[in-house]
C-alpha cells in the first residue's frame, strides 16, 4: 500500500540492482530456448559502459561522460546512442547547430534522434533562433511538447498567419508558466489579438488549478500591478479582500474573484461567508458565478453536503449574466459527482445532465460521463412527455460504451441485461509478425535498457518504437514483453489495439500457481488479488515507488513490518521486494483491509491506495450507491485506481473461468458510515 500525494502522483521508478543484470539475462535466454521463443539480447561487453555513462550524467561528471561517451561511440556499441545523447543534453546550453545535425546523421530515425529535437527546440526558442527553429520543427516526429507547439505558432504568427485560436487554446491549456506560451501570449496582446478578458480567463483557470505562477504572469499582460495583486491575494486572500472598496471597476473585480477562489482552495465555507455577506451583490454576476463555483468546486472535493447548493448558485448568477457555464472541464466534473452525491431525486439528475453538457466534447466522451448522463436521461424520463425516446438514448448512450474494457463499459452492459464485454481472441501470430517483433532495432534497445536497470529509458524507446504500429504489429510487440517477462510493456503494448484485443496479454497472470494459492488459504478472491497487484505494479517483482513502496503488491515497509508481526511471520526489510514474502504480506493486509471494511471491494481498494483513515473519512456521510461512491473520491489516482482494481477483477475472473460476482455485486448494495456495531480496526497502517 502506497499513500498518494492528493495532487501529483510521480511515476514509480524500477529497476534491477547491476549485480543480477548478467543472472537476469541468462535466466530468460534459457527459459526462451525451452519455450521456444527468441532470446532477449545478450550481454554485451559494453554494458558496463552505458551503466557507468548514465551515472555519470547522474553525479554531472562532464568529463568521464564525455570520456564514456567517445568510448562508446568508438567501440560501436548497440546503446552507443544513449550516453551520445547524455552527454549532448548535459552541455546543451552550449551546442551549436552543427553537432546538433551531427548527431542526427549518425542516428537517424531513432528515438534519441528525436528526443533531442525536442529539448534542442526548446532551446532554440529560449535562444529566440527562429531562422533554425523554422528549419527543425517539421522534423519533430513525436510533435507532444505544448511548450514546443507554442514556440511553432509564434514562428507561423512572425511570418504573418492567424494563429489566434490555436495559440488561445494552447495558452489556456498550459499547466506551468513555460516561457514558450506565455511568449506567444505577451506577443499576441501586443498585436491586440489577445485582450484583458482572455488575461483574467487564464487567470481564473490557473487559481483554480493551483498555479499561482502562470495566473501571476497572465495578470500581468493586463497591467504590471495586477500582477503584483495576484501575488498579494495568493499569500493572504483575506487580508486582500478586507482591504478591497466595492468599486465598478472590472480589473479590482476580477483580483477580488481571484482572491475568493484562492480562499476557497484552503477554505470553502470561509470563502462562501464572504461572498454571502458581501462579494455576491458586489460583485457582477459572471464573476460571482466563477467564485460560487470554486467554492462548490473545494466543496465537493471535502464531500461537503452543501457543495451542490453552492454550485446551484453558481449556475443561477451564470444564468443571470445570460453566460454558459465556461469552467474547467475538471469543475464541472466535480458538479456531476456533488450532484450524484446530493440525495435529491429529480434535481439531482438535471444538475448532472446540465454539467456534462456544458463540458468540453472531448470530456463528454469519457465512459464515466457517457453512463452518468444515459443514467440521467433514464431517470429524467419518468416525468418527461418524451420518456420513450428519452429512454430510447439512454440505452444508445449506454450501449456506446459497452464494447469496451473499463469499469463504466462493464457497469454499461451490466445495465443493458447483457453479459460483460470479452472480446474474441486474435488469430495466433504468424512466425513472420514474431520474427519483425524480435528483430525492431527500437524494441531491441529498450530490452537491453531494461535489462541493464535503465527501466525509464527503456520505457521510452519501447514506446517511442511502438508508435505508428497496426493491430497486428502491436500484439507481436506486446508477445515480445511478454516472452520476456517484461510485464509492463505487454500490458500497455497490448492496451493501444483497437480492433484486435488479446486478453491474455492485457490481464496476464504471473506467478498464477502461487497467487491462486495464497489467496485461498486466506479466503480472497484471486481475482481481486490480480486486479489490484496489475494496478500496483504491472507485475514487476522489484517494482519501487517514488514514495518508497516496494514489490509486487507495493508495500509500504511499515505496512509490512506491522503485518508480518501480525501474522507471526519472521521478517527483515531486505524480504520486502522478495516475490513469495511481499505476497504473502500484500495479501494478508489486503485481506485485514477487506474484513475491517466489512468486505467491501471498492472501500477496501481505496484504503489500500490511500490508507484506511481517508477511506473511513471518505464513507461518512449519506448512503451512496458504490459507484457514485467510487466517483466522488477526492483523490485523482485513488478513484481511478478503485475503478481499475475493480473492473480488472472482472476480467481476470472470465479469465480464471470460476463463477465469479458481476462488478456490481463486486461493488456490493450501497456504502454507508460505519455502524457501532462494527468498529472499524484503529491499529490499520
Amino acid at each position: 500500500m502506497k499513500t498518494p500525494n492528493p495532487k501529483t502522483f510521480p511515476d514509480p521508478v524500477y529497476g534491477p540492482p547491476r549485480h543480477w543484470v548478467g543472472a537476469l539475462l541468462a535466466t530468460l535466454a534459457l527459459t526462451a530456448a525451452f519455450a521456444g521463443i527468441a532470446p532477449p539480447a545478450r550481454a554485451q561487453d559494453g554494458d558496463a559502459t552505458i551503466v557507468d555513462a548514465r551515472d555519470a550524467l547522474r553525479k554531472s561528471d562532464r568529463a568521464r561522460l564525455a570520456a564514456l561517451r567517445a568510448a562508446a561511440i568508438a567501440s560501436k556499441l548497440p546503446l552507443a546512442m544513449w550516453p551520445d545523447y547524455w552527454e549532448l543534453t548535459n552541455r546543451i546550453g552550449e551546442v551549436r547547430q552543427a553537432e546538433v545535425d551531427e548527431f542526427s546523421a549518425r542516428w537517424p530515425g531513432t528515438y534519441v534522434e528525436d528526443r533531442f529535437r525536442n529539448d534542442w527546440l526548446l532551446e532554440l526558442g529560449k535562444r529566440r533562433d527562429w531562422v533554425n527553429f523554422a528549419t527543425e520543427y517539421p522534423r519533430f516526429r513525436m510533435n507532444d511538447d505544448r511548450e514546443v507547439s507554442c514556440y511553432a505558432l509564434l514562428v507561423e504568427q512572425r511570418a504573418g498567419k492567424d494563429v489566434r485560436d490555436a495559440a488561445l487554446a494552447a495558452w489556456l491549456a498550459q499547466r506551468d508558466a513555460d516561457d514558450g506560451c506565455t511568449l506567444l501570449a505577451a506577443t499576441l496582446t501586443d498585436a491586440n489579438q489577445f485582450g484583458p478578458a482572455d488575461a483574467w480567463r487564464k487567470a481564473r483557470l490557473a487559481i483554480d488549478a493551483g498555479r499561482l505562477r502562470a495566473a501571476r504572469q497572465a495578470a500581468a499582460l493586463v497591467s504590471v500591478a495586477a500582477a503584483s495583486a495576484v501575488g498579494e491575494l495568493a499569500d493572504n486572500p483575506t487580508r486582500y479582500l478586507a482591504r478591497q472598496a466595492s468599486t465598478a471597476n472590472r480589473n479590482a473585480n476580477e483580483l477580488a474573484t481571484l482572491a475568493l477562489m484562492r480562499m476557497a482552495a484552503n477554505d470553502p465555507d470561509a470563502a462562501a461567508g464572504q461572498l454571502d455577506s458581501r462579494w455576491d451583490r458586489s460583485l457582477p454576476a459572471d464573476l460571482a458565478a466563477w467564485a460560487w463555483a470554486a467554492v462548490a468546486k473545494q466543496a465537493a472535493i471535502k464531500l461537503q453536503p452543501e457543495a451542490a447548493d453552492y454550485f446551484q448558485r453558481a449556475a443561477q448568477r451564470s444564468a443571470k449574466a445570460n453566460r454558459e457555464l465556461d469552467w474547467s472541464d475538471d469543475t464541472l466534473a466535480w458538479k456531476a459527482r456533488a450532484a450524484l452525491r446530493a440525495d435529491n431525486g429529480k434535481t439531482r439528475w438535471q444538475a448532472v445532465m446540465q454539467a456534462i453538457n456544458a463540458m468540453g466534447a472531448s470530456e463528454q466522451r469519457e465512459p464515466a460521463w457517457v453512463y452518468w448522463k444515459a443514467r440521467a436521461l433514464a431517470a429524467l424520463a419518468a416525468d418527461s412527455q418524451d420518456g420513450d425516446s428519452m429512454r430510447s438514448l439512454a440505452r444508445e448512450q449506454m450501449a456506446s460504451i459497452a464494447g469496451q474494457l473499463n469499469f463504466y463499459a462493464a457497469l454499461a452492459a451490466e445495465q443493458l441485461g447483457q453479459p460483460v464485454y470479452l472480446p474474441p481472441r486474435p488469430a495466433p501470430l504468424s512466425a513472420a509478425e514474431g520474427e519483425a517483433a524480435t528483430h525492431n532495432p527500437g524494441l531491441t534497445r529498450a530490452l537491453q535498457l531494461i535489462a541493464l536497470g535503465l527501466r525509464s529509458e527503456g520505457v521510452r524507446e519501447w514506446n517511442y518504437s511502438i508508435r505508428g504500429m497496426s493491430d497486428r504489429e502491436l500484439l507481436a510487440a506486446a508477445q515480445l514483453a511478454c516472452d520476456r517477462e517484461v510485464w509492463d510493456r505487454c500490458i500497455n503494448t497490448s492496451d493501444r489495439t483497437r480492433g484486435e484485443i488479446d486478453m491474455a496479454q492485457r490481464f496476464p497472470m504471473p506467478y498464477r500457481k502461487d497467487v491462486v494459492a495464497k489467496a485461498a488459504e486466506i479466503g480472497l478472491d484471486p481475482a481481486y488479488v490480480y486486479g489490484l497487484i496489475r494496478q500496483e505494479s504491472r507485475f514487476i517483482i522489484d517494482a519501487r515507488s517514488s514514495v518508497g513502496a516496494s514489490g509486487l503488491m507495493q508495500l509500504m515497509p511499515s505496512t509490512a513490518r506491522w503485518t508480518a508481526k501480525k501474522i507471526g511471520l519472521p521478517y527483515s526489510h531486505d524480504l520486502i521486494a522478495d516475490r513469495d514474502t511481499n505476497l504473502r504480506l500484500g495479501t494478508s493486509y489486503l485481506k485485514l483491509v477487506l474484513d475491517d471494511f466489512g468486505g467491501s471491494q471498492a472501500l477496501a481498494a481505496a484504503a489500500y491506495n490511500a490508507g484506511p483513515g481517508r477511506s473511513r473519512k471518505w464513507r461518512d456521510g449519506p448512503v451512496l450507491e458504490p459507484a457514485i461512491w467510487t466517483e466522488n473520491v477526492p483523490f485523482t489516482e485513488t478513484r481511478d485506481y478503485v475503478k481499475k482494481v475493480l473492473s480488472n477483477a472482472t476480467y481476470y475472473a472470465a479469465q480464471l473461468g470460476a463463477p465469479a460476482p458481476s462488478l456490481k455485486e463486486r461493488l456490493g448494495r450501497s456504502i454507508a458510515p460505519a455502524g457501532q456495531a462494527n468498529p472499524l480496526d484503529k491499529e490499520l497502517p
